[in-house]
C-alpha cells in the first residue's frame, strides 16, 4: 500500500470516528446518569437514551463497513439488498426524510454498490431539513447507471464536495469531508466511468454515476 493510500485510508477512518463520536459520546453520558440515577422513570429514560445511541452507532458501523470496507464478501458482486439494509436506518432515523427505493434485485458489481453508497451520503447530509431521497439504478450492457435524488425545503452541499465529485478537487486537498465525494469520483473514473452533477439548487440535487462493467 502507497503513503498515499494510506493517507487516504486515514481519511476515511477519521469520518467514521467524527460520525461515531456523537452515539458513543451519547452512551457513555447515559451510563454516567444511570451509575447515579435511583428514581424508577429516569433510569427508565437513561435505559432508552442507551438503547437509541447503540442502535444509531451499529447502524453507522454497518453502512461505512459497506461503504467504506470489504463488507459483501471478497466476491465482485454484491446484492443490492444489502445496501438498503444499511441505508434506510441512516435515512430515515430522523423521522425528516423519506427513502424513494427503485434499485432491481439483480446482482450489482461491487465497485457500484460502493459509489451508491458514498453518493447517498453525501446527498442525505445535504439535506439538512429533511425531505424525499430517491435512490435509482439500471443495469445495461456493460453498464451500471446510478441516480441519486434528493429534494427537501433546503439544500445544501459544500463547493469543495462538489468539486471532489466532478473531479476538480486536488488530491492535496481533499480532508475527512470531502474523502466520501474524492472516493466515489475515483472509483467511478477507474472503471472506465464518469460522476456527473446537475447544477443544485435550494431545493433540488441529482447526482449520476455511469459505471463501466
Amino acid at each position: 500500500m502507497s503513503e498515499t493510500e494510506i493517507d487516504f485510508a486515514s481519511l476515511l477512518c477519521s469520518r467514521l470516528c467524527h460520525d461515531l463520536l456523537s452515539p458513543v459520546g451519547a452512551m457513555n453520558n447515559g451510563l454516567e446518569l444511570l451509575a447515579d440515577e435511583h428514581d424508577p422513570e429516569m433510569r427508565r429514560r437513561c435505559m432508552d437514551l442507551l438503547a437509541e445511541s447503540a442502535k444509531a452507532a451499529a447502524d453507522k458501523l454497518k453502512f461505512f463497513r459497506l461503504a467504506f470496507g470489504a463488507a459483501g464478501g471478497f466476491g465482485a458482486e454484491v446484492d443490492p439488498k444489502e445496501a438498503k439494509l444499511v441505508i434506510e436506518p441512516m435515512v430515515t432515523s430522523s423521522g425528516r426524510t423519506v427513502l424513494e427505493w427503485a434499485v432491481p434485485e439483480q446482482l450489482m458489481p461491487k465497485r457500484a454498490v460502493k459509489i451508491l453508497l458514498n453518493l447517498v451520503l453525501l446527498a442525505n447530509e445535504a439535506l439538512v431539513r429533511g425531505g424525499t431521497l430517491f435512490v435509482g439504478a439500471e443495469a445495461r450492457s456493460g453498464e451500471q447507471e446510478i441516480v441519486i435524488r434528493a429534494s427537501g425545503p433546503k439544500l445544501i452541499m459544500d463547493p469543495a464536495i462538489r468539486e471532489a465529485l466532478t473531479g476538480q478537487l486536488d488530491r492535496e486537498a481533499v480532508d475527512s469531508r470531502t474523502a466520501a465525494a474524492w472516493m466515489a469520483h475515483t472509483l467511478a473514473v477507474q472503471g472506465g466511468g464518469m460522476l456527473q452533477l446537475a447544477e443544485p439548487d435550494a431545493e433540488h440535487l441529482v447526482i449520476g454515476a455511469l459505471i463501466r462493467v
